[in-house]
């Protein structure tokens, strides 16, 4: 019979493929002999045999049964029995951590029985009520789907007729009819009574649970954090111990350091006489964790020693939550803790410095995408006006943008381009997809731990929670302060470092942590504002250093500018990867290709073109090389699809229609160009003429591209200057494509180096974007001095499908589907396309064991692309200049993290595609 259940005695934190983060954690606090209430596990295993039969496993009720009677007799009272009720807590926990996206269920086994025994033992009428209450609502939102501002609706009326603000003013009779009024809710919303028998509300909140993993924000969730759909989710079952049984119970969530800003000390929230839903909720705004110690030293004291206790077991930042019951104190959670990019950089050195973890270990604490986040702009101080109000800095960052107050106001502003802040009163889960698609989130509840929050500083998206003044009407689409209305569309400026509100556009200047990239250690503590500014820059450098002292990939650059090329520098960048030659052809640049191609071959026109060009394109290579002098730069021959510099073929059509139409005679220019573009056009110019094919198919045009590039080389070379240009043909699919270009080269390269008077190397490779190069490099490695794969195309051309025509139309369909867990576009597809890259390096190296091989796709600057990159053995990646550093960040932690090729650890993308 398969496991399905484990009590917290039987596991430990290393078992979170099976028990799922908080399973895992609960059985390590209770294996270290903390305060943990009994209960269980049901396992991963358990939720995806449910997801794949859509029932539960008869073998699971079995073990959850023994299980629960375990609990029963550990505590000494039955599930929801009449006189003295055992009630448990329902929590889902998936492997990483998803704050706020999966179900939770509290005070199972109440019922109009077992509150009335519940009221006894506690001796306290009103927090037996206000429980019962809680679990209807509870469950009847999450388990039965009921639309959850009916009971909200509910419990404001309640307190708008009784003259009380906060749901503690509700006295039990008060309590009693709201129950009753909740539970006609259900009756009406679903035809049944509410379910009274203990058990039965168990089973259903576990299947919910499991439910939930699937539930449209969950699977929004995964996607943007990269979290693989097939994992599933565990179940906790722990009995329930009571923060809202008076002012000497409590609740709370506690982090052993600032996640917002990584500072060491005492922080959380804290709501006496509350359950544990209400803080995360923002339902009440919360005191600081600090103030426990005012309301019950004893338990601040023991709190804060378990705090130490449980950093120095974890070696990292925690995150706990707690609830008092009348003086006792229990742990119901941790975690490591989710974290602001900020902290994450702080925390890591200063753990490094406290002797808790080394420095190749801190290099893992942080990402790429964190330190991307960093380097967006902030507001700039010199010009801020003053804040027509405040909150509290949830998560930091500068974010401007109009005014919206619901998710499809906030997805029709993004998909429109135009940015907005996401206010509401409290976010909840169902608010995911606005909160992804806003630049930031303003709410007028909530704390540091609020659903907001904490979901906020996860995304990196900038937030500002518990403005009180602020009152939102979600009717009428209004936010008031005092006595100003904004109406939704009003532009306003959220500071999530600081808290504050500006109205209108607050302008934004470069981050001290860009101006430390790209100017150096002085430079970013010279623009840093604050001391937390200067100790962040000195975060940074430390690791940024360790970076780029152990990772074995060099960081290239995608450059087609001056501009681009010294930007890229200035980031650390150690050559170009990628030029693309093709883009320095357009704007007033373009008529020339255009009469390249369309004039006959041998004729004087075309010979013209090419010779306007050669100059052009010999400036810019100069320039280019001129900033690089001493690094790489690999030029790729012109690779355009035609339709990039051909008149459109039904713009021309249709005014020969309309021509002839009038009765009058096109003439004999648009004829010949018609005639023309008739003959070039392509169905389908993704996989038609470009690339070395249009090398071949146009004489002179590779052999004036590189003829450019050699002169320019050689005038540097003559000056004293250290170029080192690489001549990379596109689009190869055999050896004899690359022969002719080579002789070509080699003939251009020769002669101009005699005729400058100057010798030097210059490399001739190729670009690896198709199967049949890949499949067939050992050959094409003979003639090729390097490989650079282009995973863009070859991701095209592997999968078999154009990218500007389908990642539109039915990508979207295709994530929801579970297809793709991220466009391959986006992160290279591990199992598929990266297995051609891996067999082509395999495949050349087996012919030059030496050769130099990198990746200039867009791939190269993502952070689990360039994990893979680093284990199949490549020598570079080539990204976009403001990803340089991020590439330089993961290249290191690539390195520290080294291991045995398991493409399931970063496969993006469902194996059976």
């Amino acid at each position: 019979m398969p496991k399905y259940v484990y009590r917290f005695e039987e596991g430990n934190k290393d078992q979170k493929d099976l028990l799922g983060g908080k399973g895992a954690n609960l059985a390590e606090m209770n294996k270290l002999g903390l305060p943990v209430p009994p209960g269980f596990t049901i396992t991963t295993d358990a939720c995806r045999a449910y997801l794949k039969d859509n029932k539960v496993p008869e073998e699971m009720t079995v073990q959850v049964t023994k299980a629960l009677r375990e609990v029963e007799d550990a505590v000494g009272r039955q599930l929801g029995a009449a006189d003295d009720p055992l009630l448990v807590s329902v929590r889902s926990g998936a492997k990483f951590s998803m704050p706020g996206m999966m179900e939770t269920v509290l005070n199972v086994g109440l019922n109009d029985k077992s509150v009335e025994g519940l009221a006894k033992i506690a001796n306290n009428d009103r927090f037996a009520w206000d429980s019962y209450r809680r679990l209807i609502q509870m469950f009847g939102k999450t388990v039965q789907d009921i639309d959850g501002d009916l009971f909200s609706d509910a419990l404001d009326n309640m307190k708008k007729i009784r003259g009380v603000k906060l749901d503690t003013d509700l006295n039990t009779s008060d309590l009693k009819e709201l129950t009753a009024q909740f539970k006609e809710i259900v009756a009406t919303e679903t035809g049944k009574p509410f379910p009274q028998e203990p058990r039965v509300q168990l089973d259903m909140a576990i299947e919910a649970v499991f439910r939930s993993w699937n539930s449209e924000r969950a699977q929004i969730y995964r996607r943007r954090e990269r979290i693989p759909h097939n994992l599933g989710t565990a179940v906790n079952i722990v009995t329930m111990v009571f923060g809202n049984m008076g002012d000497d119970s409590g609740t709370g969530v506690s982090f052993t350091r600032d996640p917002s800003t990584g500072r060491p000390g005492v922080y959380g929230d804290i709501l006496m006489n509350a359950q544990g839903e209400d803080v995360v909720a923002g339902i009440r705004n919360t005191e600081t964790l600090k103030d426990l110690e005012r309301h019950d030293k004893k338990s601040y004291d023991e709190l804060i020693e378990i705090m130490r206790r449980l950093e120095t077991h974890y070696q990292d930042m925690c995150d706990l939550e707690f609830t008092i019951e009348r003086g006792k104190l229990w742990m119901l959670q941790v975690r490591v803790g989710k974290r602001t990019a900020a902290a994450a950089f702080r925390i890591a050195t200063q753990l490094v410095d406290e002797g808790l973890i080394t420095t190749d270990e801190a290099l893992t604490r942080v990402t790429g995408e964190q330190l991307q986040n960093l380097m967006f702009p902030m507001f700039d101080d010199a010009s801020k006006p003053q804040p027509f109000t405040k909150g509290m800095p949830a998560s930091p960052g500068a974010a401007v943008g109009k005014i919206v107050f619901d998710n499809d106001a906030a997805e029709a502003s993004a998909n429109a381009g135009v940015p907005c802040i996401l206010v509401r009163r409290e976010t909840n889960p169902d608010d995911l997809r606005g909160m992804v698609a806003a630049a930031g989130v303003l709410t007028s509840r909530g704390g540091k731990t609020s659903h907001a929050a904490v979901v906020a500083r996860g995304m990196g998206k900038t937030a500002v929670v518990g403005a009180e003044t602020i009152v939102v009407d979600q009717a009428a689409r209004t936010m008031t302060v005092g006595d100003q209305v904004l109406e939704e569309g009003t532009e306003i400026s959220i500071d999530g470092g600081t808290g504050e509100i500006f109205l209108g556009a607050v302008p934004v200047k470069d981050s001290p942590v860009t101006t430390y990239l790209a100017q150096g250690l002085d430079a970013g503590l010279a623009a840093a504002d604050n001391d937390d500014d200067k100790d962040l820059i000195r975060s940074v450098d430390r690791i940024m250093t360790h970076a780029d002292r152990v990772r074995k990939l060099l960081v290239r650059t995608n450059a087609d500018t001056p501009t681009d090329t010294q930007r890229a520098l200035e980031f650390g960048a150690e050559g170009i990867g990628l030029c693309r030659t093709e883009h320095m052809f357009l704007g007033d640049r373009r008529p020339y290709v255009e009469r390249l191609i369309l004039s006959p071959e041998g004729s004087k026109e075309r010979q013209d073109a090419l010779d306007a060009l050669e100059p052009l394109q010999k400036g810019d290579f100069k320039e280019m090389l001129k900033i690089m002098d001493g690094k790489h730069m690999t030029v790729r021959l012109i690779d355009p699809p035609l339709h990039e510099f051909l008149p459109d073929l039904v713009t021309l059509e249709v005014k020969d229609a309309v021509t002839r139409a009038k009765g009058e005679t096109p003439s004999e220019a648009d004829l010949h160009m018609l005639a023309a573009v008739r003959r070039m056009h392509e169905a389908n110019p993704m996989l038609g003429l470009r690339g070395v094919r249009l090398g071949i198919y146009l004489p002179g045009l590779f052999k004036m591209q590189m003829r450019a590039l050699v002169e320019a080389a050689c005038e540097l070379k003559a000056d004293g200057m250290d170029p080192q240009p690489e001549i990379m043909v596109p689009l190869i699919g055999s050896i004899r494509e690359l022969q002719i270009v080579r002789d070509e080269a080699e003939d251009v390269i020769k002669t101009t180096q005699e005729k400058f008077g100057v010798k030097f190397d210059i490399p001739v490779g190729c670009m690896i974007e198709l199967p049949r190069a890949a499949m067939t490099a050992e050959t094409i490695a003979k003639e090729a001095d390097f490989f650079s794969f282009g995973t863009n195309d070859l991701t095209q051309t592997t999968w078999g499908f154009s990218r500007d025509d389908v990642e539109g139309v039915f990508f979207p369909q295709y994530i929801e589907a579970g297809i793709f867990g991220v466009s391959p576009f986006e992160s290279i597809d591990t199992h598929g396309v990266g297995r051609v890259v891996a067999e082509g390096v395999k495949r050349g190296r087996s012919t030059k064991p030496e050769m130099p091989m990198g990746v200039c796709g867009e791939h190269g600057g993502d952070p689990i692309s360039i994990h893979f990159f680093h284990r199949v053995g490549l020598n570079y990646v080539s990204c976009s200049p403001f990803r340089v550093p991020v590439a330089r960040l993961e290249a290191g932690r690539a390195a520290v993290e080294e291991k045995a090729w398991d493409d399931s650890a970063t496969d993006g993308l469902d194996k059976t595609a």
